[in-house]
């Protein structure tokens, strides 16, 4: 059985990451969706709401999981015996940021990485570009599946009533 790892911060998870991930599932036996901790970028959902939210989009996926990780994405992936990693590319500097950690993941572990481009109607698409947009009252309803712009519309109205007061 082949199995690969999509990661990601997935702070929200987008329409974009569930192109990657619906595709990746069709090529790998089973696919691990894993969200972890990146200390360089700030959170508007903690960890246990990110496994939530993906776990609920991904409900319709029979071959993929849910999981957290922390530490290095290598080390879990030979930890649940994931012989690859899937990331899906935007553009030019989606590449250029994870080529190189493409290759010291090989590196150090023997890890493949594979690259999915993103589908053209979701390329701008961001996780922080959402919640910018939103944060400014902007609608990101069709770059987010449903029952993740309500939590994102509720987080956002709560965080802009604490600074109200």
């Amino acid at each position: 059985m082949t199995r690969a790892v999509c990661p990601g911060s997935f702070d929200p998870v987008t329409n974009g990451h569930l192109d990657i991930v619906r595709r990746a599932a069709a090529i790998f036996d089973e696919l691990v969706v894993a969200t972890g901790t990146n200390p360089s970028k700030s959170r508007l959902f903690e960890p246990d709401e990110r496994l939530a939210m993906l776990r609920e989009v991904c409900a319709d996926l029979p071959n993929v999981t849910v999981m957290g990780f922390t530490g290095l994405i290598v080390d879990f992936c030979r930890e649940i015996d994931a012989p690859a990693i899937v990331k899906g590319l935007r553009g030019g500097n989606d590449y250029e940021y994870e080529l190189p950690m493409a290759q010291m993941n090989q590196h150090l572990t023997g890890v493949e990485t594979v690259f999915l481009p993103t589908h053209a109607s979701w390329g701008y698409v961001s996780s922080s570009l959402v919640k910018e947009v939103a944060s400014l009252g902007g609608d990101v309803s069709s770059l987010v599946p449903p029952a993740v712009h309500a939590r994102l519309v509720a987080r956002l109205a709560a965080r802009a009533g604490d600074e109200v007061r």
